[in-house]
């Protein structure tokens, strides 16, 4: 039986050596279907050096759309070729049977339209293991808690549903920021995202990454999906969450009492939310949110 095609999306800016790492990756895909790259290069001079023929073509394009990473992926998609659509990040890297593992899922349920898995988050050096517990992720899941681990470089969708059913990457949220998480909630009210409950991708943490303190951005992009999402913002779990995030960037760009007011917010919406707290604190000794931050993105997570 012929599998479907595969086109994989990588935008790029400015990591040249790790670029070509991931378009090597997926080349070497242990995967016996069509698969094509489309590299999109984002304000930054595309490198026609990168241009394969052969079986699994790389095609290399200009961002045609809004600046950034959102409008990057977007001009990917509208010039796909496969059936399925796949991400990836200029930084991170797939095993080589990542896509043979989430076709599979697309094969035993046609009425999927994304497929995720677990990730190794690689920090300086470190690699940790995330994965979801379940091998699917639903909406009221999805609302009330970021499941990190289902990274945009994990994700495949059906394209003709990423286009007409989902709708393409919101190119409205400031910086891209969170991109990953508006498209889980939009895919999960349509259908639950189904999961390979391991592994499959590499993604790498640390200096390198363009958002990792710009805290404006941060509290931005939260604001913005509080006020899209209304069931995220009707949840109490969910709104704190965010509201916790939202004051922990003021306490660390060093808007104290922006900070404490957000914190009250957060404590009062859901006591249980850990984030209100820590911001709390963080506001008035900024070396502890560095400190906590930094413990948590070495064991893979974030705040």
């Amino acid at each position: 039986m012929t599998r479907p095609s595969v086109t994989a999306v990588v935008p790029a800016h400015a990591r040249p050596e790790e670029l070509r790492r991931v378009i090597h990756a997926i080349r070497e895909q242990a995967y016996d279907g069509p698969l094509d790259v489309v590299v999109v290069f984002d304000r930054a001079a595309p490198d026609l050096s990168l241009v394969q023929d052969g079986d699994r073509p790389v095609r290399v394009l200009a961002n045609s759309r809004t600046p950034g990473l959102a409008g990057a992926r977007n001009t990917g998609v509208l010039a796909a070729r496969g059936e399925l659509v796949a991400f990836c990040d200029d930084d991170d890297y797939w095993l080589p049977h990542k896509l043979d593992r989430q076709v599979t899922l697309f094969d035993l349920d046609p009425a999927a339209i994304m497929v995720s898995s677990g990730i190794f988050v690689d920090h300086q050096g470190r690699s940790t293991p995330r994965t979801t517990s379940a091998p699917y992720a639903t909406h009221d899941m999805l609302r009330r808690s970021r499941l990190s681990m289902l990274h945009s470089s994990t994700f495949v969708f059906r394209r003709r549903s990423l286009i007409d059913a989902i709708g393409l990457v919101d190119e409205g949220l400031p910086a891209s920021q969170s991109e990953d998480w508006d498209l889980l909630l939009r895919s999960s009210a349509l259908h639950p995202v189904l999961v390979v409950v391991e592994p499959l991708v590499t993604v790498t943490w640390g200096q390198k990454s363009f958002f990792r303190h710009d805290w404006p951005t941060k509290i931005a992009s939260n604001r913005y999906l509080l006020e899209k999402h209304d069931d995220v913002r009707e949840d109490r779990v969910g709104a704190a969450r965010l509201l916790g995030k939202i004051a922990f960037a003021q306490a660390c760009s060093g808007q104290r009492r922006a900070a404490w007011r957000s914190a009250a917010r957060t404590i009062v919406t859901d006591p249980r939310q850990w984030r209100g707290p820590l911001a709390a604190v963080a506001a008035i000794h900024p070396r502890v949110g560095r400190t906590v931050l930094d413990t948590l993105n070495k064991r893979g997570r974030g705040v």
